[in-house]
């Protein structure tokens, strides 16, 4: 039986989060029809080209973050952005980076660092479709694939290089990747990159930006604990907060299924996704093993099932992606870090197999369904011990 409740306004980000944290009715978003205020993005003053694509792509208004963040960012300030997984930030930083290098007289690069593989394809994807035609090009360098085919993309002009940043550090290594060469930093969905180890490839590309003019870092969670290693990036940034960075978003409808002493739990979500609104499923797992486990069950009772995680080859990721996109796949297991990235905008319920170890993880994860400002819902499986 799903427990239902209202969310508690709970303060501090906690390591362990409280199971009545994962529970919240949703509040649907105001239809833009109803939102006289919203700006449209055939009123901004941009290039016609530029604003062509944009409406091409099916944007009609700026979200929230978008328009909080494109003046300050079309100017040259350090900004530091927060706001919800699915709210539109990557266009929120490329539309003015991409703005400013159609109508500047002088040329510059721009470097975007990612934590994950999925979400640098992402970027590269969007940066590729508002830039289509100009003259203007993105390229993204990345674990898992060929260090021969990066060297030979370098060698080639590219205006904005996004990347990850193991991949990067060696390309600067190796001599390829020159970061004097770079004028603007993103860091997208920093605090995780920070978490995740990459702290000291961060500040030290950041060290060797020597022309460094502008620092944009964008993310959907906050951590108090990264303050000084912000301001160090950061000269007198603009501050954007959408969200709290601390909470998950308020139109996503969240349960918690309590799993009964002697409860088969596998059954309980084989039964779940059986159900004809659970037409396209996110899963997560705490382990490798745990998601490769549960996708191997999955498939074996007859749901289309794939999964996405460090083990896999760069390959292997991106034709499971793209299955679960196209329809291919119902069920995609997953762990956190594979995840980052996954822009599906039909994802219809995320379920925490296993519950996430901090609040951050869960925002992330649940932030995967109702993107683009659709309602979605996420469901936690909890243990009963």
């Amino acid at each position: 039986m799903a427990v239902r409740g209202r969310r508690r306004n709970n303060k501090k980000n906690d390591s362990s989060p409280n199971p009545e944290r994962f529970i919240h009715k949703a509040i649907a978003n105001t239809p833009v029809s109803e939102a006289p205020q919203k700006r449209r993005f055939a009123d901004l003053d941009i290039d016609q080209g530029l604003k062509d694509r944009i409406l091409k792509k099916g944007y009609e208004f700026l979200t929230e973050i978008q328009d909080q963040t494109i003046e300050y960012l079309s100017t040259g300030n350090d900004v530091m952005g927060i706001a919800n997984t699915g709210s539109g930030k990557t266009a929120a930083f490329l539309i003015p980076v991409i703005q400013q290098l159609l109508t500047s007289n002088k040329s510059f690069k721009t470097l975007v660092l990612v934590p994950t593989r999925e979400l640098a394809l992402q970027v590269e994807e969007e940066c590729r479709s508002l830039s289509q035609g100009t003259g203007i090009f993105c390229t993204s360098l990345i674990g898992g694939t060929s260090v021969s085919r990066d060297l030979g993309r370098l060698k080639k002009t590219n205006h904005i290089v996004v990347g990850t940043p193991g991949r990067v550090t060696d390309l600067i290594q190796r001599g390829a990747l020159k970061p004097s060469e770079f004028s603007t930093f993103i860091l997208d969905e920093f605090d995780r990159m920070l978490d995740m180890g990459f702290v000291n490839d961060v500040m030290r590309i950041a060290d060797q930006m020597t022309d460094r003019k502008q620092t944009i870092l964008f993310s959907a969670t906050i951590n108090a604990g990264q303050g000084m290693l912000i301001k160090r990036l950061l000269k007198s940034p603009k501050e954007v907060k959408v969200s709290s960075g601390t909470h998950s978003a308020a139109h996503i409808e969240q349960e918690v299924l309590k799993i009964q002493e002697g409860e088969d739990k596998f059954r309980i979500l084989l039964n779940m996704i059986r159900q004809k609104e659970f037409s396209k499923v996110l899963v997560f797992a705490e382990t490798k093993r745990g998601v490769s486990k549960l996708s191997v069950k999955l498939s074996k009772s007859g749901i289309r099932a794939d999964e996405i995680h460090g083990n896999k080859t760069q390959a292997y990721r991106e034709r499971a992606l793209n299955k679960f996109k196209t329809g291919k796949l119902q069920v995609l297991v997953a762990t956190d870090v594979a995840a980052r990235g996954i822009d599906v905008n039909d994802i219809t319920h995320v379920i925490n197999y296993q519950a996430p170890r901090t609040m951050d993880s869960y925002i992330h994860r649940i932030g995967r369904t109702g993107r683009a400002g659709k309602t979605g819902k996420a469901i936690t499986l909890i243990d009963q011990e």
